[in-house]
């Protein structure tokens, strides 16, 4: 069996296909050090990156297989030429509940309204501190001002929730954490903290670089008093806390120390038409050379429902047991890269 009670796909641990993340490009124009280390990339030719009618009809058959959110990803998404009307195509699927977008900010400004206009609801913001020389050292630009003016118009246009999302490393930004908190509670914004993750393999992760989620609510609780956190539902990434004072709530995404993988429903595709089953994996599945081969929808669809069928992974699982007998290696296993697979 490979359908749930709600006729959705689900793989073979039953997890249901609920999520698409979505990489537009591999472009981006900041230079995180968790993620993209490097000085020289290999970019994905021009030609190779799926067109908006593309990426339109694989999301409409997404859809119809039990996705229900999709999120656009990069890469900086807002570096793709025109993205508003690829957020207008996709807002129109029949059946999709929920579109998105992740970003780095610095070009929101500039694109809020638009984007607002053709269908998208929220966003997911990057913002790992408010120091300028620190951000500076941390993405390699001096765009801290564009963030900032990007989640102001993004707040005017109407867009909402608007998401921080802050990765937290040792010896790094750990000292950021209160001042981000400040910060997302007096312009309204949720935030959510991220364990430092080993996705790709050109950061060189190491344990010793990864604040826990214990640490960080630690930090937090010694000046803003928190509820008990809570999985919204199964599938969701953070646990989610209450500040006492009804100042909105925080979220840790503790995919280190506390793995969800029994609960992921997420699939990825990535700028060039791959299917990525997980964050955490060495391959993908070339659903563009189906689509440019002339492949029907029922064909696509069959390569898709094989694909999320047999799907096993539980990576975060696993490296957790790894970790906890002392047999982890942080670079034995080849990853995707994040620049290339999108968040």
């Amino acid at each position: 069996m490979d359908r749930n009670t709600d006729g959705g796909l689900t793989d073979a641990l039953g997890r249901p296909l609920k999520d698409l993340r979505i990489s537009v490009t591999d472009r981006c124009n900041f230079r995180c050090q968790y993620c993209m280390p490097l000085e020289k990339y290999a970019w994905i030719d021009r030609h190779e990156i799926l067109t908006f009618e593309e990426i339109t009809r694989l999301a409409g058959l997404f859809v119809g297989l039990g996705v229900e959110e999709i999120r656009l990803t990069g890469g900086e998404p807002l570096m793709r030429h025109n993205l508003e009307f690829l957020v207008g195509q996709i807002s129109h699927v029949d059946g999709l509940k929920d579109l998105s977008l992740t970003t780095n900010a610095s070009l929101l400004a500039e694109q809020a309204r638009g984007l607002a206009k053709a269908g998208l609801k929220r966003i997911n913001a990057s913002l790992d501190t408010l120091d300028r020389g620190k951000f500076h050292r941390l993405t390699r630009k001096d765009g801290l001002d564009n963030v900032l003016s990007g989640l102001k118009q993004a707040t005017l246009c109407g867009l909402s929730p608007i998401k921080l999302n802050s990765v937290i490393q040792r010896g790094v930004n750990d000292d950021d954490i209160i001042e981000l908190v400040a910060f997302a509670r007096k312009n309204g914004y949720p935030i959510r903290f991220i364990e430092y993750m080993d996705v790709g393999n050109s950061n060189n992760w190491v344990s010793d670089l990864m604040v826990p989620k214990g640490e960080i609510l630690q930090a937090i609780r010694k000046l803003f008093p928190l509820d008990e956190g809570a999985r919204n539902d199964e599938s969701a990434p953070s646990v989610d806390y209450r500040f006492r004072d009804g100042a909105g709530n925080v979220g840790i995404i503790a995919s280190v120390t506390e793995p969800f993988c029994r609960g992921c429903t997420r699939a990825r595709l990535t700028a060039d038409g791959k299917l990525v089953l997980c964050l955490f994996s060495d391959k993908g599945f070339d659903l563009k050379r189906l689509l440019r081969g002339g492949a029907t929808d029922g064909e696509l669809v069959a390569a898709i429902r094989s694909l999320w069928s047999a799907r096993r992974d539980r990576y975060s699982e696993e490296r957790l047991e790894a970790m906890n007998s002392g047999e982890y290696r942080p670079n034995s296993k080849k990853k995707i890269e994040m620049i290339s697979l999108g968040g």
